[in-house]
């Protein structure tokens, strides 16, 4: 955990770096999700990400917002990287998630999150699932979101 403050450093230097300069290329997606964390909580999140083209497949931005943990009734506010590639004439997605949570009413506030997630999008909307580790065990869940 004491690597986790120059971490998160890193990570928004590296995402400052990369992001695309020009405003036209950005892309606000509203997303849904529906996770079970193994071992500690149902979660439902509400999650906002801003994204920018790298390359012609490649995206990378910043995914937050807020989620319930229904064991406790505690609430999270994930705050991650993301690197998505658009795949089989756009109709595919992967992407890669990291950064931390900051978990509120939990005896260990900050917890490093990092995720794998796939599924089918159309012109607006995209479904798919996400597989990951949310400190201390896996997390997988269902994501839904609109791209304005």
């Amino acid at each position: 955990m004491k690597l986790l403050g120059p971490s998160l450093g890193v990570l928004f230097a590296t995402a400052f770096l990369v992001a695309p300069m020009r405003s036209e290329a950005a892309a606000v997606r509203l997303g849904l999700g529906a996770d079970y964390w193994i071992d500690e909580s149902p979660a439902f999140s509400f999650l906002l990400s801003v994204e920018g083209r790298l390359a012609k497949p490649i995206s990378v931005g910043a995914r937050f917002g807020a989620s319930l943990l229904t064991d406790g009734n505690d609430v999270a506010i994930p705050l991650d990287l993301v690197i998505r590639a658009n795949i089989a004439s756009a109709k595919v997605y992967v992407e890669g998630l990291v950064g931390p949570w900051i978990v509120i009413d939990r005896n260990d506030t900050l917890r490093a999150h990092a995720a794998f997630g796939f599924g089918l999008q159309g012109n607006a909307a995209s479904i798919g699932i996400e597989v990951g580790y949310l400190e201390p065990r896996a997390i997988i869940g269902l994501r839904l979101a609109y791209k304005f």
